[in-house]
Formats: C-alpha cells, structure tokens, sequence
C-alpha cells in the first residue's frame, strides 16, 4: 500500500502440532506487548511514516503488555497496545519518559504483512499513559486480520482479529465465548492460555477484569500496589500487573474482546455515586470512581465513543452479527439505585438500568430482526432464593434485588423470543430457564440464562456438593445446573440452536492443568430453555 508505515515483520516460533499456524502466530505475538488510549480514530487513509518520538532518545522494549483488539463491526475493530518499558513502575506510567510518542500501527490480511490494508501513526502521552486505542476502518466484512504496532526500532508481536459480518447478512456459525472475574492473586490463568487456543470470533469478558483489593494470596502472585488501590496512578498499576500475564495477553492477541466492567474494577458492590463497604461522601467516592473508569479505557481494547468524561463512561452498546446474533452489552453499576433490604426489593421506581440505558434496550430488543437477542451483561438475572422453605432470601447485589425491572426486561425478552442472558459475577457455572413467573414452576419458560465461572477467583473451587447448591435447586426449580470450577463458556450459535460447553480445568492453584467439557446444553430456536447433552 503506497505512502504508508512499513516495518520487517519480528520473528515467530512454529505453531505446536495440532494448533491452527496463524492462531499460534498470534499467540505468540501477544508475549510482549502493551496500551492504552487516546481515542483517536484512524483509517486507512492515514498516511506517511513518521519519527517513532518527538525529541527524544530511543524507548528499549515498550511492548511488554500485549497487543489487544475488540468490538468489532463489519467494517472497523479497534486496535489497542499501551507504551510500557517498566510496566510495574510504582508512579503507574510504565517507565515512560514524560513526553508525546509517535506509535505506527499496521493491519494486514497475512501474517507477515505483505498485503498490508490499512496503515497510520498515532501520538500518545502520559496523560493517556501512553496507551493507543486505533479504530481501524475501511476493512471486509468477517474477514481475519493481523495488526502490530511501532515506535522507533522496537516492532510489537503480531495480533490477530477478526471483523463482523455484515448488518442483515445471512449467517450460519457464530463462535463465542464468555469469561469473567480473574482475580490475579488467586490463580494462575491457566483457562486463559486454553481459551487462547479455541476458535473463536469473539470473547465476551463480563466483568471483574482486576481486583481493586490488597489481597497477596498463597500462590506467589500478590498484588501490586499491596494496598486497596484508590489513586490513578495505583489503578494503572494494578491493571498493568494484569496485563504482563503472558497467558492473559495470548487470549487477548488471538480474538477480539467485548468488555463491560462489573464492581471490582473500581469497588465491590458500588452503585452510580455510592460506595456499599465505605462510608465515604459521594464527591470523593466519584473521584476514585474517575481514576478507575479512567485505568479501565486506558487498558481496554474499546471504542472512542467510550472514552470516560470524568467520573462517566458510556459502557453500553450494541454488536451486531450479521442477522444471527444482536448482543446487547449492559451497564448494571453506573446508573443503579443503592442496594437495599428484602422487603424493599419490591420497589416499581427501582432501577439497574437507568432511564436512559432502560429506553435504549427496549428500542433494540424491539427493532431487532435476529435470529438471536443476547444480554451480555454482569450479574445474576434470574430470581435465586437462598433459603430454605418458607423463608426467603435474596442476593442485594443481583437482579433481585431490581424485581419489578428484571421483570418488565424479561417480559421483553419473551416478546422477541430466542433470548439468552449471559452473565458473570457469581464464580459458578449455572443452567437456568428464565420463567414467564419465577414463583411458579410449571409457568413458560420464556428465555435462557447462561452464568459462566470465574477464570480464577475462589480458588480452584469444587466439583459437587457444595451446601448451597442443594438449597439453591430445591428452591429454584427453574435452575437447572451448577458447578463451580473454574473456567469458561464456549458457545456455537446456528440459525437453528445455541450449544453451550462448560469448559472447566481442575485447578488454578497450580499452573499447566488440562480442560474439559465439563457439561454440555443445547437451546432449539423457537423453544426457550435449555437441556443437556451427553
């Protein structure tokens, strides 16, 4: 492509035996890099070559958090890395020098870049932590690709992304999967290098990206700063602990990632202004707030409509593929009332949505014309009492805590039919028909919802017979399955059914365990609910 940035494409290993050569180039790519955002939106109009610094000395290995891309649309996906030659530098900036970099970044259709399709430089800085989020443009529909990144003589490895399919194109295979919550204190990411090796064509993360506590754990992987992180500078630091995860960075060079943030991005259990743990005035706590959803885009492959104003960041949005799949990606923590007792569940005035993000999923449930309507969204959505007989008890964090709401949006659900919430938060693996009135068994079943485990927080977890399961299914007809492994969820969507494998490993205590289908569930069109498989 004439006029724009070229650079020798770096090394690669060969691909292990069994494993797709370019998945594996990809993998191997995601080793040493990392990035942040600017926002900044190029296309394959951008042009020339340009100095690798403004007015500085050569920067020695920048890529060392990975190189990520996400929210893919027909024709566009972003492409992100941060600048961080000392990723674990207390003052959260990576080890960067306190000017602007000029950062190249290519897209190709082949690995070694000989048919390069769009090309351009970005500038970044410390305000942004030196991070870039591209928005490449101008490519093919469903079409896979591979991208790297530049600064001076250091080149980045090489990741691999793929486009959406067009709005409305028939479509015949979607492969996706969910994860959520990795605490990075209690395991290693040992589902994470799995997931890396699946063929996918996208990861939908549900939340709980980093863990904001002090916790070192007992596995060698305490975190840093060893505090509760409250500071800009403490969050970009924890985030960047995350991200020189090696097995974490291949997961994200080998896909696009759709990412919502859930509580422990920035707090446990906070909603809109108010912190559930501390007593604190909401001016402070909407501070912390900014510094978190500020680390949180500087460190996620999203889009620049999502770039935070102060303490605000407009998580919700809508993926679109081809006319298979509509995925609505939730916010259930910015605009939420407060958490509150039992008796006071019932509330009609109580929301989780907010208003403005309430209208926004009833216009697109009900304009939609896919096969498929998901809710890709972070905590427990069905109603799940924990308590034995005539007495009940109900999470304040979850859905039910939002009865009247959860309704009217399950409601909707059975009006467009075909509907699967998808759902993080709980570190469980649950099955679970979405009833028409959840205090009556033997009403519809009018959706399907499909709760993945964490990849590793609450440790390795257990098999069976943990004591809660039993009351939580006698209780709670309408859930169906439980395991608490560790893990994700691969899903294979056709016009005709939605399969669902529970892939678990047996511990993350411990690094290199192997994966298996745990369970296997099938949804049939037309026929909310979902049954095993053997």
């Amino acid at each position: 492509m004439p006029g724009t940035p070229h650079f020798s494409t770096p090394s690669v290993s060969s691909p292990e035996p069994g494993v797709n050569a370019t998945r594996r180039q990809a993998l191997m790519g995601a080793v040493t890099l990392s990035a942040a955002a600017l926002g900044t939106t190029l296309g394959a109009s951008s042009a020339s070559a340009a100095t690798s610094t403004l007015r500085g000395p050569r920067i020695s290995d920048p890529f060392t958090l990975g190189v990520a891309s996400g929210d893919p649309f027909h024709d566009s996906v972003v492409l992100w890395t941060r600048l961080a030659p000392d990723p674990l530098a207390e003052d959260g900036l990576g080890g960067m020098p306190d000017r602007v970099v000029q950062v190249q970044w290519q897209i190709s259709q082949d690995e070694n870049f000989s048919r390069t399709v769009a090309a351009g430089t970005v500038e970044t800085g410390p305000d942004q932590a030196h991070s870039v989020h591209v928005e490449a443009q101008g490519l093919r529909p469903r079409a896979d690709y591979f991208y790297r990144f530049r600064v001076g003589g250091e080149i980045s490895p090489v990741g691999r992304t793929r486009t959406a399919p067009a709005p409305g194109t028939r479509l015949d295979h979607f492969a996706f999967a969910i994860a959520s919550c990795q605490s990075y204190t209690q395991g290693h990411y040992t589902a994470q290098a799995h997931l890396a090796r699946e063929d996918l064509d996208l990861v939908a993360f549900l939340g709980d990206y980093i863990y904001e506590t002090g916790d070192q754990g007992d596995i060698g992987r305490g975190h840093l700063p060893p505090v509760e992180v409250r500071s800009l500078a403490e969050y970009r630091l924890r985030h960047a602990q995350y991200k020189t995860d090696h097995d974490l960075q291949a997961a994200h060079a080998a896909f696009p990632w759709a990412v919502v943030f859930d509580d422990h991005e920035l707090e446990n259990n906070w909603a809109d202004d108010t912190s559930y743990g501390e007593d604190v005035p909401p001016e402070e706590f909407m501070q912390r707030r900014e510094n978190a959803l500020k680390a949180y885009y500087e460190h996620m492959p999203l889009r620049a409509a999502q770039r935070p104003a102060g303490p605000d960041l407009h998580l919700y949005r809508r993926l679109v593929f081809g006319n298979l799949v509509d995925m609505h990606l939730l916010d259930t923590r910015q605009y939420r009332d407060v958490q509150v007792a039992d008796e006071e569940r019932g509330d009609p005035d109580r929301s989780m949505l907010g208003a403005d993000q309430r209208r926004w999923l009833s216009q697109g449930l009900g304009d939609s014309t896919a096969t498929w309507n998901v809710l890709a969204q972070q905590v427990f959505f069905s109603q799940r009492d924990f308590a034995e007989g005539a007495l009940t008890d109900f999470s304040d964090d979850a859905w039910d805590n939002y009865r009247v709401e959860r309704d009217a949006v399950r409601d909707e659900l059975a009006e467009v039919g075909n509907a699967v919430v998808l759902t993080g938060d709980v570190h469980a693996n649950y099955v679970v028909d979405v009833k028409a009135d959840f205090d009556d068994p033997d009403s519809a079943t009018v959706a399907t919802e499909l709760v993945g485990t964490s990849f590793t927080s609450g440790r390795d977890g257990v098999e069976q017979n943990d004591p809660s399961d039993a009351i939580q299914l006698r209780e709670n007809p309408h859930i169906k399955f439980i395991n608490r492994k560790r893990g994700y969820v691969r899903n294979t969507v056709t016009p005709t059914e939605w399969t669902a494998d529970f892939r678990v490993v047996d511990r993350v205590s411990e690094p290199d365990a192997p994966i298996r289908d745990r369970a296997r569930f099938v949804i049939e069109s037309g026929e909310p609910g979902a049954r095993p498989l053997a």
